[in-house]
């Protein structure tokens, strides 16, 4: 079975892009419908939806972490098991992966609107914006699962050595949910209610169809009465815990960034880090699509004991991100005006100060796509803790103390300078964990 795993191929530069392709345009195309969401939120509903999209955004970063975090650290295991010809055991462990986040959705949908109140002023909403946060969080919630079971499949089925359908579920969902917010905010008028339930309508696409793909038993990765081991979740938990500690600090750290920039800037800004933000989600996305494309063939070849191959694929992968930071850095400095000017017009305020951010702020891609890759790949090669000391370092540990003492230093220069400097740190420490687990690799 394994010659017939996608998986197993003997890579070449073109085959590896080949196969990571679909999940790289995935990738992109939901950081694009992302951003396309919250252009529809300030422009058809009023800036004070905006604002509530900021302040529940650590809820939603939460969820999307915990999701997150089952899926990369159970897709090293089961990619693992699947290599050292293990596939009965891989399904039964894919199994009880998928049954624990939909668990894991049920139970914060129901904690989430129990306290739902209690969340909302804990987040620091004020009275005015209480309503919209609560209008809006309240929807999400009940799309948990669904959410939860989108992150999944997302992953898993690449492991399944089906990157092409991944692609089209995460292009579907986001076409679906761009149509739904049009039509549920502009003709019926329904606001910042019409943002969230096109946004759970979209989750449930890649949900439904990912349990129905699954139940098929087709391919090599099918659903399977699970055997309720532990260790596979407390593994998967483990292994997947940087992506959780990189959802979780990017919370923290957004909100950071907000108290700054209001104490420097006011509520300008605050708009223009919001913009400076969401321009990274996307550009960032073509490291993060690329990595998860590839990281179920490096756990695979890890499985299968070929040091020769992992090698192989592993350098291909540090070429191409070297080529794609220069080309992402150098997208980001000659189009940085009209990627402000898609959310706010030329000549105010917020344009100016994320225009002069965007001259600064996109030195960081030059080295976040080694970072995020060598994260991914510490994770797929199922070593959690390198990989969550990287993810800590560059989304939270390096960038909270150079929030706290550039800005006194430089003013809002050392706001857009702090990224930059913690993904530069970041990486020397990543290349020096690269050279001694990478070169020779350990199996």
């Amino acid at each position: 079975m394994n010659d017939l795993n996608p998986l197993s191929q003997n890579f070449t530069i073109k085959s590896l892009l080949k196969f990571a392709f679909p999940t790289i345009l995935m990738m992109i195309f939901m950081g694009l419908y992302t951003v396309v969401d919250t252009i529809f939120v300030a422009r058809f509903v009023d800036t004070n939806a905006l604002s509530a999209l900021n302040i529940v955004c650590p809820v939603i970063n939460l969820i999307v972490g915990l999701g997150t975090m089952l899926a990369t650290g159970g897709s090293a295991i089961v990619a693992r098991k699947m290599g050292a010809g293990e596939h009965t055991r891989a399904a039964q462990d894919f199994t009880l992966i998928i049954s624990a986040g939909i668990l894991l959705g049920v139970l914060i949908a129901v904690l989430g609107t129990v306290f739902i109140d209690r969340i909302i002023w804990g987040l620091g909403a004020g009275s005015i914006l209480f309503p919209y946060c609560k209008e809006y969080l309240f929807i999400l919630l009940l799309f948990t699962p669904a959410s939860i079971l989108q992150v999944l499949f997302q992953n898993l089925i690449v492991t399944a050595g089906r990157p092409g359908m991944g692609m089209a579920l995460g292009v579907s969902a986001g076409i679906v949910n761009i149509l739904l917010d049009y039509i549920f905010m502009v003709p019926l008028h329904m606001g910042i209610q019409g943002a969230a339930f096109g946004t759970g309508i979209g989750y449930m696409i890649p949900a439904v169809i990912g349990l129905w793909f699954f139940s098929a038993k087709k391919g090599s990765l099918h659903f399977r009465k699970p055997v309720i081991d532990f260790s596979v979740l407390a593994e998967s938990c483990t292994n997947g815990f940087s992506e959780m500690v990189s959802q979780a600090a990017t919370a923290v750290t957004t909100l950071l960034f907000n108290r700054i920039m209001m104490k420097l800037l006011g509520e300008n800004g605050v708009a223009a880090i919001t913009i400076i933000i969401y321009t990274q989600f996307l550009l960032s996305a073509l490291y993060i699509g690329f990595s998860m494309g590839v990281a179920p063939v490096l756990s695979y070849n890890y499985g299968k004991q070929d040091e020769k191959q992992l090698k192989n694929v592993f350098s291909i992968c540090m070429r191409f991100i070297v080529f794609v930071s220069v080309t992402v850095f150098a997208t980001a400095l000659i189009f940085g005006s009209p990627l402000v000017g898609i959310f706010t017009e030329r000549g105010t305020p917020v344009y100016e100060i994320a225009r002069n951010g965007l001259l600064i702020f996109p030195f960081s891609f030059l080295f976040c796509g080694v970072n995020i890759f060598t994260s991914a790949t510490f994770t797929a090669l199922s070593n959690g803790k390198l990989s969550a000391i990287l993810s800590f370092l560059r989304t939270f540990g390096l960038i909270t103390v150079l929030l706290l003492t550039l800005p006194n230093i430089l003013g809002v220069t050392g706001v857009w300078l702090a990224v930059p400097i913690a993904e530069l740190i970041t990486m020397v420490v990543a290349l020096v964990f690269l050279h001694y687990s990478i070169y020779p690799i350990h199996i």
